[in-house]
């Protein structure tokens, strides 16, 4: 039986080519907001089998809505039981066709998966709706994330955090990887978060909330 979902949220992952290397998606931040208990995200939380085992429950979750067959979405295990924050990106043929995700860590790691695969492949309202051929050729990557905080714009580092910039109900983020991808400096990053949520780029220095998290990527191709 299916069970209540929040709203996820769709995140940039660049508009072009993955292989063009001015386009990119989330990244990792450094900070001393982000507690001990964060650092732990850095390096691998999931082992290959899991992470294996993630990336075939996110294929067969959008293969089976459009085969309309049920799968079970128990999680096998107390660590995959664990809540997360996630995000699951679908790429068609190099290019970017969907990503959708939790922020915070509402659901089961393994059921988060499951619903970001279809909110990614049905729900991002950018993109038409996967179809069952393009599904079979789909290439996935998540991006497990850890507990958004507070951080200061000095403490950002790129290739580390991903952003989230948030003022009078307007909410932008940018995974880890974006600024890794698109080349960006930090004040760039910041400025794109902005634009992401909607607001002024300087809106980082005037008031806006600014939080961090980290990610663990993993993907079809490693």
């Amino acid at each position: 039986m299916s069970l209540p979902r929040p709203s996820p949220v769709a995140a940039e992952s660049g508009e072009l080519s993955r292989a063009q290397s001015s386009q990119g998606q989330p990244l990792q931040v450094q900070s001393s907001a982000v507690s001990s208990s964060e650092e732990q995200f850095f390096g691998q939380q999931f082992s290959n089998a899991e992470r294996s085992l993630l990336l075939r429950l996110a294929h067969d979750s959008i293969l089976s809505a459009l085969e309309h067959r049920e799968i079970p979405l128990d999680p096998p295990t107390a660590h995959l039981a664990e809540p997360r924050g996630a995000f699951t990106t679908l790429y068609l043929r190099g290019q970017l066709r969907g990503c959708i995700g939790y922020v915070l860590p509402v659901s089961p790691v393994y059921r988060a998966v499951a619903d970001t695969a279809r909110a990614a492949a049905f729900e991002d309202r950018r993109f038409s709706r996967v179809k069952l051929p393009e599904a079979r050729e789909l290439e996935i990557e998540l991006s497990i994330l850890s507990r958004p905080q507070p951080i200061s714009p000095d403490a950002v580092e790129i290739g580390r955090h991903g952003l989230i910039i948030s003022i009078a109900g307007r909410r932008g983020l940018l995974l880890p990887q974006v600024p890794v991808e698109h080349h960006w400096d930090c004040t760039t990053f910041l400025e794109q978060t902005c634009r992401k949520a909607g607001l002024p780029l300087d809106a980082w220095q005037k008031g806006a909330q600014i939080e961090a998290f980290t990610a663990e990527v993993f993907g079809d191709k490693g």
